[in-house]
């Protein structure tokens, strides 16, 4: 009997400090920007599903943003309206969740710019395009040195942000 009690508090304090220390370092290191930001530029929807069957196996908390992002890019690339609406809404509910919860995350709201930039009039996402320009301006040099090349080249072609606005 005191040998379970012994081996259930030993488990208990080790899944503990197991999970207090932060996932997004761990797993960020495994996730290749790079190669997601190429499928969510111009990737078909083969890119699309092998890059969400990779984002499956991060154990992180933002890993919802980016399969968020992903599903609504994958939406435009399906042939039948339910279909596109359907993984739409399934994939604004991800990325708005997760920037609910961290809203002060660049990468985060660079994303929903991007989405809201190219999403369709009918789906009536483009509400927050003008403050996530202003934010991904003011708080760019926080981000990842992949995700700044990102964002500058992306700003080349961008309504709402402008090349000249992260030239150094």
């Amino acid at each position: 009997m005191k040998i379970r009690l012994f081996l259930f508090l030993f488990l208990t304090i080790i899944v503990r400090i197991g999970n207090s220390f932060p996932l997004t370092v761990i797993t960020h290191q495994d996730f290749d920007r790079a190669t997601y930001y190429k499928v969510l530029k111009n990737g078909g929807l083969a890119e699309a599903d092998r890059e969400l069957s990779d984002l499956e196996g991060l154990r992180s908390p933002g890993k919802e943003a980016f399969r968020g992002a992903l599903l609504m890019k994958k939406a435009g690339l399906l042939h039948k309206a339910k279909d596109k609406l359907d993984q739409f809404k399934k994939g604004r509910i991800d990325l708005e969740t997760v920037i609910h919860l961290d809203s002060q995350n660049t990468e985060y709201r660079f994303l929903r710019l991007i989405i809201q930039e190219h999403a369709p009039k009918i789906t009536k996402y483009h509400d927050q395009l003008k403050e996530d320009s202003e934010y991904v301006r003011q708080h760019y040099k926080e981000l990842p040195g992949v995700v700044q090349r990102v964002v500058r080249d992306y700003s080349k072609t961008s309504a709402v942000l402008h090349a000249a606005d992260f030239e150094f």
